[in-house]
């Protein structure tokens, strides 16, 4: 197959690439690089240097007779997003919609977008939330992903595209930026390899669902033959806490950093997982990398490129 992978030299994008091209299927990338890197590109990718609302993507999809879009450009920042809320609909509402516009005029059958299962359902009445649970989210960020979600319900019944909204939880891993609004466990990762003291947001009791990237990246290729419009979470269901994340990298680095504590983020989540059922029941998908591994492998993947500094 052709798949067209926005977002593809980015964290979690360049994985699904790599992964699709390990498949046999032709894949093309378009990334504009604003927090993408050129050396995340896979091997075997066409790149395509390019912001997702650029009307040169109208001759890309015309060539291109792409069978899949795989959807994971977008404004990440959740602070930028409230700052800045106009930016945030701009790229993410709109340059989604406009995709949603090629894929119809260009007749690509099927649509795959990262969503947020975080964001999403803002602060949680059950945990974890399944895709029943209420939408409410607390910010611009999460506002913008629901919306797109609404837009792919639209385009598959409207048009017939497949369409599927895959809910992340927390996602860790290779090759996740430390950098601006990055995982908690990228920043750790950076700061200890470099001998940094990390600094815990609050009092490090707030949860998260972290789900390792192969395993996201094996959701993805799952969903690649999902018929219909779905939303899928793709998590864990168990929360851990920032304190007991900091705690197991200070073990896997050695066991040299003190626990320290800074002041809360404003507006953070308190609790937050979300249920993987259906994912099993539609997808066959279940996350099979168990934290204590994944961080391990993350932690190697950081001291080795601090390595070649």
């Amino acid at each position: 197959m052709k798949i067209l992978v926005t977002g593809g030299a980015g964290f979690i994008g360049s994985h699904v690439a790599e992964a699709f091209i390990a498949q046999g299927h032709e894949v093309t990338i378009v990334d504009d690089l604003s927090t993408g890197r050129r050396k995340n590109l896979p091997a075997g990718s066409e790149f395509v240097h390019a912001d997702i609302r650029d009307p040169s993507l109208e001759e890309l999809f015309a060539r291109g007779r792409f069978d899949i879009v795989d959807h994971h450009a977008a404004q990440i920042d959740v602070r930028r997003s409230v700052a800045e809320p106009v930016l945030d609909v701009d790229v993410n509402v709109t340059g989604s919609v406009r995709l949603l516009e090629l894929c119809r005029r260009h007749r690509v059958g099927r649509f795959i977008f990262a969503s947020t299962g975080g964001a999403i359902y803002g602060e949680q009445e059950r945990f974890p939330a399944d895709e029943r649970h209420k939408a409410r989210p607390l910010s611009p960020y999460g506002v913008s992903k629901l919306s797109v979600e609404g837009y792919l319900f639209w385009a598959n019944r409207e048009f017939g595209i497949h369409a599927a909204s895959l809910r992340y939880a927390n996602v860790y891993g290779p090759r996740q930026s430390a950098e601006g609004e990055a995982g908690v466990v990228a920043i750790f990762c950076r700061k200890m390899v470099s001998g940094e003291q990390p600094v815990i947001h609050g009092d490090g009791a707030q949860t998260r669902d972290f789900i390792y990237i192969g395993d996201v990246v094996a959701a993805n290729l799952a969903a690649a033959d999902l018929d219909g419009f779905n939303i899928v979470n793709i998590g864990t269901g168990l929360e851990t806490n920032i304190n007991a994340v900091f705690s197991k990298l200070n073990g896997i680095f050695g066991g040299g950093f003190n626990a320290v504590h800074g002041p809360a983020q404003p507006g953070e989540q308190r609790r937050s997982s979300i249920d993987p059922s259906l994912a099993r029941r539609i997808l066959g998908w279940r996350p099979t990398v168990e934290l204590d591994e994944g961080l391990k492998i993350t932690a190697d993947y950081f001291s080795n490129e601090h390595a070649r500094l």
